[in-house]
């Protein structure tokens, strides 16, 4: 079994196009999303447009559930930038999406941790303003419950893995759309790659086990960049162009 994932796009389709273009050209037909689709100062409607166009298996992140659940001046900037440029449609197909899912019997996905679509999972913001690998112990009680080989979950924009007891494997394959961004819970701290590149995973199983492969895809990031700068956004102008926060 073979197959890619792709997590926190956000709104950005240059990127979603370039990842998809990689994962096509490598001979994969089978992709799962983890969520975080839309939100963003980009291109939520394009995104919106060719995700439905895929029909692929795909959690609810929970940005994503912000835009069903919060009214649109209760917003964040980012949220409500994309909801202005997203129809009934989109609406009603990210109602329709569940907080988690078995895809082929044995793949667990999530969008951030099983009870908590905003809890870091493999790693975790430190006082200091760091993001640091969260310790084994907790990686483990989050993944309480869940017997599945290989569990796959987003929201950090992190590209990170790690080995579980009874052989299973949890892997985060990175943000498609957003490379920085910085949070204020439950510490002010920055997420960074350091790179502008789109990133996914692809996953296979063989007969030991399963492996990820970590993908990074070049686009046309300045263009992205250049929209979020238009858009009043200089903070993710940055992030696009850099892969580092202002």
């Amino acid at each position: 079994m073979r197959f890619a994932a792709i997590a926190d796009i956000h709104g950005n389709d240059l990127a979603l196009e370039a990842v998809l273009a990689d994962i096509a050209g490598r001979g994969i037909t089978d992709i799962v999303n983890l969520g975080d689709c839309f939100s963003g100062p980009l291109e939520a409607g394009r995104v919106a447009e060719r995700l439905l166009s895929l029909a692929i298996p795909t959690v609810r992140g929970n940005h994503d559930r912000y835009l069903i659940e919060q009214r649109p001046q209760d917003m964040h900037i980012s949220d409500a930038a994309a909801f202005r440029q997203l129809g009934p449609a989109h609406l009603d197909w990210l109602r329709s999406l569940p907080v988690d899912l078995i895809y082929r019997g044995e793949v667990y996905l999530c969008h951030a941790t099983p009870a908590d679509d905003n809890l870091y999972w493999l790693d975790m913001a430190v006082a200091d303003g760091n993001v640091v690998l969260r310790p084994q112990a907790e990686i483990e009680a989050l993944a309480a419950g869940i017997d599945a080989p290989l569990i796959l979950c987003g929201h950090t924009h992190i590209p990170r893995m790690a080995a579980l007891t009874g052989g299973r494997l949890i892997v985060n394959p990175g943000s498609v759309g957003c490379p920085a961004y910085d949070d204020d819970k439950p510490y002010p701290h920055k997420v960074e790659t350091g790179h502008a590149m789109a990133s996914y995973a692809v996953l296979e199983k063989s007969a030991a086990g399963w492996t990820a492969q970590f993908r990074n895809v070049g686009y046309d990031n300045m263009a992205m960049s250049a929209l979020a700068g238009a858009n009043g956004r200089p903070e993710w102008a940055s992030a696009l162009a850099t892969g580092r926060m202002p």
